[in-house]
């Protein structure tokens, strides 16, 4: 038996996803069909986006997960990772919300989200982010003018560390080798901020955390977004050319 068991979870499969449960592992796959600007995704959740949202997950709690991808660093594509969120927006739901997360992320160019100062915009990364507080909000009136003044390299350098701040954004760039190889995962969620960790190796310290309710989810996916503090906004999806999977092969959640 695998150490997941699949009728526990809400399972999605969109395009050429498959989820496929073996004695070792879950199995995300994505696969390309006749149809190159199709979406495809793989995913597994615990919690169903049919009509009311009831997320489980609210710190403080460890995540410990252990998983590897078949990505090429040079020809993947699209999106895939590991962690917490409110599934803000997604193709295959039709709904939108502020977003808040906390999870392990990995993004292939064309994807472009530049979210830490000083973080690329793809790559594999560990990452929080919460626009549901209330000193993100604050930041609404000021939207239009902010991005207009971020522009201005020196202004950008000047504002964007505190609307990164306001947002309760922290990231940290990883090794895009890691994703390839087996690994574990951990992500410590305190009401005071985040712990991330590969292989108990600490890669990402931060008072910055979702204080709001989250689901846990899984997934592999070929689209793309650019979100830019300079006002860049574009979402997509690119041409799948060759499988793609995600492999998990144990999942446990400890409250504290």
């Amino acid at each position: 038996m695998s150490a997941i068991d699949l009728a526990k979870w809400a399972v999605t499969e969109v395009g050429g996803g498959c989820v496929r449960e073996t004695p070792a592992y879950i199995d995300l796959t994505i696969t390309p069909t006749d149809a190159l600007g199709r979406y495809h995704n793989a995913q597994i959740a615990d919690y169903a986006y049919g009509g009311r949202i009831d997320f489980r997950w609210r710190p403080p709690l460890t995540l410990t997960l252990r998983a590897r991808a078949t990505i090429d660093p040079q020809t993947g594509v699209g999106t895939a990772g590991f962690g917490f969120w409110n599934h803000p927006f997604s193709p295959d739901s039709g709904r939108v919300r502020l977003p808040r997360a906390l999870w392990f992320f990995y993004a292939a160019p064309p994807n472009d989200l530049r979210l830490a100062d000083g973080v690329p915009g793809h790559g594999w990364k560990a990452a929080t982010l919460d626009a549901t507080r209330p000193q993100a909000w604050t930041l609404a009136p000021f939207a239009p003018a902010a991005v207009a003044l971020m522009r201005i390299p020196a202004l950008y350098r000047r504002l964007y560390p505190f609307i990164q701040r306001r947002l309760s954004v922290a990231e940290a760039a990883l090794d895009p080798a890691i994703l390839t190889a087996w690994h574990t995962y951990r992500i410590d969620w305190r009401l005071d901020g985040a712990t991330f960790a590969v292989d108990d190796r600490v890669v990402l310290e931060t008072p910055f955390a979702p204080r709001g309710a989250c689901g846990l989810i899984a997934w592999i996916d070929c689209q793309y977004a650019v979100v830019h503090p300079t006002g860049r906004i574009a979402f997509g999806v690119v041409p799948l050319r060759g499988a793609q999977t995600l492999l998990i092969e144990s999942i446990t959640i400890e409250k504290r």
